[in-house]
C-alpha cells in the first residue's frame, strides 16, 4: 500500500476515535444529567430543603421578595407559641377592633366590635389567609399589630434570618416588607416541630359562625399530593404567587418554597415539581427516635450504679436513593461519670458515619436525674463491690 494510502487510513483512524470520544463524553454528560435530575422552574426565586435543613435545590433563594401572605407563616408561628407557652387560651374571646376590621384582601369578614374566640381566628389565618383575623390575633398577644411587628422581626434574628424585614402581620403591600425563599424555608423548619401548627395548616374545610361561613383551605396540595400537609400560600399583584410547602413521606420531610411564580395555580404546580424531583432523588435513613435509648452510663459515687443516655432528637440521614450502604453508628461517651447528674444533661453522643467519615450525629442525655449518694451509701457500696471482687 502507498504513503498516501496509510496516510488515509491514519487519518480515518483519527477521526473515528475523536468521534468516539465525543460520543462517550456526550453520553457521560447525559446519563449525568438524568441522574441528577435536571431541575428548573419559573419561580423567580426558590429553594428546596429537607427537615434538617439541607439545601437540596435553589434558585436566587436569597433574593429578597415581597411575600404576600406567606408572611402569615411567621404570624401563625409566634401565635402557636403563644399559645403553648401559656400567654394566651384557644378559648379567649378575641374583640375586633378598627384596625383589623379595615385590613381589606382574603377575609372573614370580622365586624367592629365583634368577638371570636382566639381557635377559630387562628383557623381562618391558616386555611384561607384572612388578613383581618391575622391583626386581630397579633392584637390580643401583644397589645397592638405594631408590637407584634416587632417580635417578629425579633423571632426572625432568633431564627437566623438575614433577608427578611416585616412591616405588617399579614402581608399586605408595604413598602420595606420583604421574605427571600431560604428564609421561609426556615421559618417552615421551626413551624413543623410543632403539632398543632401543622394540625392547622391540615384543616382542609371549616365551618365558622356556627355554619353560617365555609372556609376551603388555598393550599390544594393537601388534595392533590400524597404526603402534604402544609403551610401557606400567598398572592398580591405585586408579589404574584408565592408558596412556602412541606410534605413527607417514609421519613423524608421536603420544604419547598417559591415566590413569584406569573399565574394561577402555578406556585403549587412547581412546588409539586420541586417535591417530585426531592423525593425521586433522595430518601431518608432513620437512625434513631427522640429519646430513645442508646447507652447506659455507669455512674460513680450516685443514689444509682447507671443512667441511661437517650437520644436528643430524631436523627433521619439524608442520602442520595442508593448510598445507604456502608453506614456504621458510633457511640462517643466518658467510661463513666461522677454523681450528681441532672436529667437532660448531656454525656455523650452518638455519631453515623459512612466509610470512616462521619455524616450525622445526635446528642445523648441523661434520661433521670442521679442524686449524690450519702456518705454511708458510699461505704455500703464500696463494701458490696469488695465482696463482688473478693467472693
Amino acid at each position: 500500500m502507498c504513503r498516501l494510502g496509510k496516510f488515509k487510513i491514519a487519518i480515518l483512524w483519527v477521526c473515528i476515535l475523536v468521534l468516539a470520544s465525543i460520543c462517550n463524553h456526550t453520553l457521560a454528560a447525559e446519563q449525568k444529567k438524568t441522574a441528577t435530575g435536571e431541575l428548573e422552574t419559573v419561580a423567580q426565586s426558590a429553594v428546596l430543603m429537607d427537615g434538617n435543613g439541607t439545601v437540596l435545590y435553589e434558585k436566587n433563594s436569597h433574593k429578597r421578595l415581597p411575600p404576600a401572605s406567606v408572611t402569615k407563616s411567621m404570624t401563625l408561628l409566634l401565635a402557636v407559641e403563644a399559645v403553648e407557652e401559656g400567654r394566651v387560651k384557644l378559648t379567649d374571646f378575641v374583640t375586633v377592633t378598627d384596625n383589623s376590621w379595615r385590613q381589606g384582601g382574603s377575609q372573614i369578614w370580622l365586624e367592629p366590635g365583634e368577638k371570636m374566640n382566639l381557635h377559630e381566628l387562628m383557623i381562618a389565618i391558616a386555611v384561607v389567609s384572612a388578613n383581618d383575623a391575622a391583626v386581630a390575633v397579633m392584637e390580643h398577644i401583644y397589645g397592638s399589630e405594631q408590637a407584634a411587628i416587632e417580635a417578629m422581626n425579633q423571632r426572625a434574628k432568633s431564627l437566623g434570618l438575614v433577608d427578611t424585614h416585616f412591616a405588617n402581620v399579614n402581608g399586605l403591600p408595604t413598602p420595606d416588607h420583604y421574605m427571600s425563599a431560604y428564609d421561609t424555608a426556615l421559618i417552615a423548619k421551626e413551624a413543623v416541630k410543632h403539632p398543632f401548627y401543622m394540625e392547622l395548616c391540615g384543616i382542609k374545610e371549616y365551618w365558622l359562625r356556627g355554619g353560617k361561613n365555609w372556609l376551603v383551605n388555598t393550599n390544594k396540595l393537601l388534595w392533590w399530593y400524597k404526603g402534604a400537609d402544609g403551610l401557606k400560600t400567598g398572592w398580591t399583584q405585586e408579589a404574584q404567587y408565592c408558596f412556602a410547602g412541606t410534605a413527607k413521606r417514609d421519613n423524608l420531610r421536603l420544604i419547598s418554597v417559591v415566590f413569584a411564580t406569573p399565574e394561577p395555580r402555578s406556585h403549587l404546580r412547581e412546588s409539586m415539581k420541586l417535591f417530585d424531583w426531592g423525593f425521586a432523588n433522595f430518601t431518608a435513613q432513620q437512625i434513631v427516635e427522640s429519646g430513645a435509648v442508646v447507652e447506659r452510663l455507669a455512674v460513680n459515687k450516685g443514689m444509682e450504679k447507671e443512667v441511661q443516655l437517650i437520644a436528643a432528637q430524631d436523627l433521619n440521614l439524608l442520602l442520595g436513593k442508593g448510598q445507604n450502604k456502608n453506614l456504621q453508628k458510633k457511640v462517643v461517651t466518658d467510661p463513666a461519670v461522677t454523681a450528681p447528674i441532672s436529667k437532660g444533661q448531656k454525656y455523650g453522643e452518638l455519631l453515623v458515619l459512612r466509610d470512616g467519615k462521619e455524616i450525622g450525629k445526635v446528642d445523648l442525655l441523661a434520661e433521670k436525674s442521679v442524686e449524690k449518694a450519702s456518705l454511708l451509701r458510699t461505704m455500703q457500696n464500696m463494701i458490696n463491690n469488695l465482696f463482688v471482687i473478693t467472693r
